[in-house]
């Protein structure tokens, strides 16, 4: 199993973070189904908005494992140093550096992939994150900034001199965003000129190609982003191909509800029942994609107002898939 600093994970899959997903219960949920660590949603070293309740609560990690991970985000190397150290005063057993997000309101702020562009601030945001605090910090980047400025190999070798634990690399240019082909030889290459644990991350949908993408690039593990809302069994169902080399069972509906209302009662402990039930629409129709009739559901679902409404209807929602098959039977 991958290791990070001190710890070493008990799976290989981890889940990536990611603005407005990685929350406390998602995260939560994602450690009980097996991701080797999670990653909760970046921190901006930005003091100004530290007392906001969205940044109290992705600070949250109460009743986390340990180690848990903490990602902070901006563009200037005192404050990503003092946003580390507050990292660790709350909770941070490993401090994650983006320089791989591509939404513009970030890059345009000159922090995640857009640092980037400049290899000389790199060098001085990794040496002052990594003296400031006694734990692990891990990078996740990019393959460069445009496919005609690609420089993953460069800054991968500068942060194994300056001490990063462990590289998590997106497959594409910030240019590319989402999409064009992961660059996985890129990946590859990188993973063969460091001695520290690389990280494969970018369309990694399945099982199967999570172990393709390990085996092709030699990295010590997957980062899982996307692939994870609304299947958060990927990480159990990569453990056990990994483990068995045998095609992994999908949940039956009934765990899907089970976990789905699960999910949904910690969505509502966790943020109240105002922002709670908006919240829950979205991961309701993620869940629900793939399901017979899940978009015309996930529509009228985002038009209810209430707990016990939203409670209701995916009740009678899966009550109608169990009448199917009984039909069907």
């Amino acid at each position: 199993m991958p290791t990070i600093g001190k710890y070493t994970l008990t799976s290989p899959a981890v889940l990536a973070p990611m603005a407005g997903v990685t929350d406390l219960p998602f995260r939560r949920l994602c450690r009980h189904l097996g991701a080797g660590l999670v990653v909760g949603e970046m921190v901006a070293a930005n003091p100004d908005l530290r007392a906001t309740r969205k940044s109290r609560q992705r600070l949250d990690h109460s009743g986390e494992p340990e180690p848990v991970a903490i990602q902070i985000a901006g563009g200037d190397p005192e404050s990503l140093a003092e946003c580390a150290r507050y990292s660790v005063a709350h909770g941070a057993h490993i401090v994650d550096i983006n320089m791989g997000c591509p939404a513009k309101k970030v890059c345009n702020k000159a922090a995640g992939s857009a640092l980037m562009k400049d290899e000389g601030l790199v060098r001085d945001i990794l040496q002052a994150v990594v003296e400031a605090v006694d734990v692990p910090v891990t990078l996740k980047m990019r393959t460069g900034w445009e496919p005609e400025h690609r420089n993953a190999d460069v800054i991968a070798t500068l942060a194994e001199e300056l001490g990063i634990q462990s590289l998590a690399i997106h497959g594409r240019t910030r240019a590319c965003g989402y999409k064009n082909t992961v660059e996985y030889d890129t990946i590859r290459a990188i993973k063969q000129s460091v001695s520290i644990p690389v990280f494969a991350n970018g369309d990694i949908t399945s099982p199967q190609k999570a172990v393709e993408v390990m085996d092709y690039t030699g990295a010590d593990g997957v980062l899982i982003g996307r692939a994870a809302q609304g299947n958060p069994w990927i990480f159990r169902q990569i453990n056990h191909f990994l483990a068995t080399g045998a095609e992994p069972q999908a949940p039956r509906p009934d765990e899907i509800y089970n976990t789905l209302q699960d999910h949904l009662l910690a969505l509502y402990a966790f943020y109240g029942d105002y922002l709670g039930l908006r919240i829950a629409r979205k991961h309701v129709g993620w869940y629900l994609a793939s399901q017979p009739g899940g978009e015309q559901f996930r529509r009228q679902f985002n038009q209810l107002n209430s707990i016990d409404e939203q409670g209701h209807a995916v009740r009678q929602f899966f009550l109608g898939i169990r009448n199917s098959r009984e039909i069907a039977a």
